[in-house]
């Protein structure tokens, strides 16, 4: 057995000889696991380069800019209003669309096949002893009224109204409204009478006359009922009964629609100037 001595030194230096291996091992591997991490270092950079305009697309300056975002949900009060006035103009449209038709419907139906239900060809004298006939009222709307000068009550309060829905129509379509009275009463009535009555209520208003069976016959052609009282003595005071409307005709004399005491002078201009805009021709204006 050798000396301890001996020994001892057998054993240092084995140590010597084992440890600096060791330790390079370890330095070897260190040095190993930094250069990974620095090839790995590019690409984890790479990655966060194309992440970080996504995060930054997201991403908000305050928690308040990110709570208004999603408090007024998919829908804001733009979009709101936008559907209120596209609602309020489609509902507009229609109703106006239904009125125009309900109107068309009105117009067709009084139309007759070959010659109209209302109204025909005549041959009267105006206020001024000029011959008027059916042709001279055509190319513009004309509004109708049957009665008679020695009314007591219903013709003044009806050609008063006459006169206010001729105006209200003339302020917005001038020229092309024809206001007409004829008498019932052709006997009383001559153009004299007409003119100094009519002057009375409206300067444009139109006067017919002619003699009885000339009237008979635009009465009949314009569905008027009309009554005087048999066995009149000359000069003797009557009062003649008769239909109570206003005839709206067409530029081309068809019968339109009849106005009636339910229609204010308003209601029935309104009428009026939309037939008017539903007319497809030319209106004369003069």
């Amino acid at each position: 057995m050798p000396p301890p001595v001996t020994t001892a030194r057998a054993v240092a230096y084995a140590l010597s000889r084992v440890t600096p291996r060791h330790g390079a091992r370890q330095l070897s591997t260190t040095r190993s696991a930094q250069g990974k991490r620095l090839a790995a270092a590019p690409t984890a950079r790479l990655q966060f380069q194309q992440h970080k305009p996504l995060l930054q697309r997201r991403s908000y300056k305050t928690v308040e800019e990110a709570k208004s975002r999603y408090r007024s949900g998919p829908f804001s009060w733009k979009a709101g209003l936008l559907f209120v006035i596209t609602a309020a103009g489609l509902v507009w449209y229609f109703q106006s669309e239904k009125e125009r038709m309900k109107r068309k419907r009105i117009a067709e139906a009084t139309k007759g096949v070959g010659r109209p239900k209302v109204g025909g060809p005549f041959e009267l004298i105006d206020q001024n002893g000029n011959k008027v006939t059916d042709k001279d009222l055509q190319g513009r709307y004309s509004l109708v009224y049957f009665g008679f000068t020695h009314c007591p009550d219903i013709c003044p309060d009806e050609l008063d109204k006459m006169a206010r829905m001729f105006d209200l129509v003339e302020e917005q379509r001038p020229g092309t409204l024809l206001p007409v009275f004829v008498t019932c009463d052709p006997a009383r009535d001559g153009p004299k009478e007409l003119k100094e009555y009519l002057v009375e209520f409206h300067p444009k208003f139109i006067g017919l006359t002619g003699t009885y069976e000339q009237i008979k016959d635009m009465c009949k052609a314009y569905r008027v009922y009309f009554s005087t009282p048999s066995a009149v003595k000359p000069g003797q005071d009557y009062l003649v009964d008769h239909s109570i409307y206003f005839y709206l005709m067409d530029p081309e004399g068809d019968f339109v629609e009849a106005l009636g005491r339910q229609h204010s002078p308003d209601q029935a201009a309104k009428i009026i100037l939309d037939h008017m805009k539903d007319w497809k021709g030319s209106l004369k204006t003069s």
